[in-house]
């Protein structure tokens, strides 16, 4: 198992600090883990954990989540991507490849399409192409739009149920809920406007790095003409299907993902 230390990035003037986890071998290759909505680096715990030699990871917890600053707004994917490029910026990391997960992928894939010098792959994991026209997300809305501090916990234990077609550790699943409820309401709030509201069919453009699509086929929320989506979009592009996987590959198939990240990584060597 890798050793896994937390370190804070201050991202400069007017940016928020964020936690951040790091693990591997300093001169590995660089990757930058991007977690979704209501998480923090504790979501790729299952990776770092288990991260193979030859590669260097960075997984920031993002502004509003978890330990991070939790400024009153700025919570637009856009603002996200900023911070992204900001914490590279204040880290040290030159060029990487950008591994998002979940809806993180939206900021990971606008970073891509809009600064191509800073990242050399693009690895989505269950991200989707808009979530606009999904029904669950929806009916969430309604839910969230109206929410108060201090956020109900059962609430936050509701948004892993189903995600997994596989059960996971109770010890982890907990960690995820606390980590979900230090995210005050409206960050809850203003982060799944910003995701319903903003065109996230958009961000698909201009995205020309070498990228790799995973989708699991147990997904409850996304389904393989969504992945088709993000595939006619981005010219260099291919599509892994997890058999027997939900939403959160990382979560269920970490060593799968590693093993195909590795190859994705080979094959650009």
């Amino acid at each position: 198992m890798a050793a896994v230390a937390v370190h804070s990035a201050v991202l400069g003037e007017g940016r928020p600090t964020l936690p951040y986890a790091e693990a591997g071998h300093p001169g590995g290759t660089p990757l930058v883990l991007v977690h979704g909505y209501l998480d923090s680096w504790w979501t790729f715990e299952p990776l770092l954990r288990r991260l193979p030699p030859g590669l260097h990871a960075y997984a920031p917890t993002q502004r509003g989540h978890g330990d991070a600053d939790k400024p009153p707004d700025g919570y637009l994917p856009e603002d996200f991507a900023e911070d992204l490029v900001a914490f590279m910026d204040g880290v040290g990391i030159e060029r990487a490849v950008l591994v998002g997960g979940s809806s993180g992928g939206v900021q990971a894939r606008i970073v891509a399409g809009r600064r191509p010098d800073r990242v050399a792959g693009l690895v989505l994991l269950g991200v989707p192409a808009t979530l606009a026209d999904k029904p669950q997300v929806v009916q969430f809305w309604n839910r969230v739009r109206e929410l108060r501090d201090p956020v109900d916990p059962a609430l936050a234990a509701e948004l892993t149920d189903g995600l997994t077609a596989t059960p996971m550790g109770r010890g982890f699943l907990k960690t995820v809920v606390d980590e979900n409820l230090k995210v005050p309401a409206h960050v809850w709030r203003e982060t799944l406007r910003g995701l319903l509201e903003t065109d996230l069919r958009a961000t698909l453009s201009g995205i020309l790095v070498p990228t790799l699509v995973v989708w699991g086929d147990k997904d409850p929320l996304l389904t393989r003409e969504d992945q088709r989506t993000i595939l006619d979009a981005i010219p260099d592009s291919r599509l892994l299907v997890y058999e027997g996987v939900g939403h959160l590959a990382y979560w269920e198939a970490p060593e799968r993902v590693l093993r195909d990240l590795a190859d994705f990584l080979a094959d650009r060597a």
